[in-house]
């Protein structure tokens, strides 16, 4: 028998031998950060920065950092780690501005309300025609509760609005007026009729042909000159106006995009069907268009939701804007490290969950188009 296996293997049958590790951690390592000598040396480099870079962050951060009960006399005597302190002392007012003090569970619950409107948009099961009078009901909720006047609540001027309500209320709504004005600013564009097409274009590169600040600028100086006599626009509703025309300009190029990678068959056979123009759009052309502009209009969202922090030029004060006046107070000035890292950890986790909601929104659409 023996004879026989050594007769078979000297035929020149290959030697079956165990095959290299492919699966795991260092399979992984092997294949993605040590392939090759140049990718190994970048690897190398890359720990070689955070082993420096790590430890003292974190000494800085916990190790070493006074709690949230820490004065600014302690955390002056010992500079080595962050002060919390300073984020306990000013939370309230980086987060609601000058909002009277005894009132400011009211911007709590406006932030509260605005959140629970985009996870509830998030869900397909909600996208129904009715869900468009739940914004109207949590917007009208928001106006309630921010300005007051009614129901026995005191009224604040819009003058004392300022941290994260402000931001949200900019941006969720700027973008939500934005959108509509964007779809029909891409589809004129698109438009065989020339007038139309030639007053959206015009439109879209003047907005696009200059900064946001000049938008602002023009909407808080320029405009009350061409207003007549005893008119006047309220400060926060001129930025509100300049942000949905900066915004609906950008997204509207983002939506073309999506209508030109349609294929010509798709509006054919719409036509076939005997479709007018708006029922082609709305039922055929746009669903389709919209899934391939998600990821070009999750980054105007994104920039736009940063965009916001502008406004304290026009005398707003948003979320960066409280930070930097908390940290104008003689006794607390100079932990701006404290103050940076904190509200850049808040727009982090609202972009974050944008851009993770758009790629999970992008997979469920093709999911179903694959279908």
């Amino acid at each position: 028998m023996t004879d026989n296996v050594q007769n078979v293997q000297s035929v020149g049958l290959p030697d079956e031998r165990p095959p290299a590790n492919t699966v795991g951690p260092l399979a992984w390592l092997r294949a993605n950060l040590f392939n090759t000598w140049y990718n190994a040396i970048l690897t190398v480099l890359v720990l070689a920065l955070l082993a420096s870079a790590i430890p003292p962050f974190v000494n800085w951060l916990l190790i070493r950092a006074h709690g949230f009960d820490a004065s600014s006399t302690v955390c002056r005597q010992d500079a080595g780690g962050a002060c919390w302190g300073f984020i306990s002392e000013k939370l309230r007012f980086i987060m609601f501005g000058m909002f009277p003090w005894d009132e400011q569970w009211r911007p709590l619950v406006t932030i509260c309300v605005i959140i629970a409107l985009l996870v509830v948009s998030c869900d397909r099961r909600f996208w129904k025609p009715w869900l468009g009078l739940i914004w109207a009901a949590g917007l009208g909720l928001v106006a309630v509760l921010m300005w007051g006047g009614v129901l026995g609540l005191t009224y604040v001027e819009n003058t004392l609005w300022g941290g994260l309500p402000l931001t949200l209320i900019l941006s969720v709504i700027g973008l939500a007026v934005a959108f509509p004005l964007a779809i029909l600013l891409a589809l004129g564009r698109r438009s065989n009729m020339p007038a139309v097409k030639v007053l959206c274009v015009t439109y879209i590169e003047l907005i696009r042909g200059v900064p946001l600040i000049s938008l602002l600028f023009m909407a808080s100086v320029m405009l009350p000159l061409f207003l007549p006599n005893g008119v006047s626009i309220d400060k926060l509703l001129r930025a509100q106006i300049a942000f949905i025309m900066f915004a609906a300009a950008y997204m509207a190029e983002a939506i073309r995009g999506g209508l030109q990678a349609i294929p010509k068959g798709q509006y054919e056979a719409a036509d076939g069907l005997g479709l007018s123009y708006w029922q082609k759009m709305r039922k055929i052309i746009l669903p389709q268009a919209l899934a391939i502009a998600i990821p070009p209009l999750v980054n105007t969202f994104i920039s736009f939701f940063k965009d916001t922090s502008l406004v304290i030029i026009i005398g707003l004060y948003d979320l960066l804007g409280t930070a930097k006046a908390a940290l104008s107070d003689p006794s607390w000035r100079g932990f701006y490290r404290e103050a940076y890292l904190f509200i850049g950890v808040i727009y982090w986790v609202f972009c974050y969950s944008m851009s993770k909601y758009s790629q999970k929104l992008e997979r469920d659409l093709n999911r179903s188009h694959r279908r």
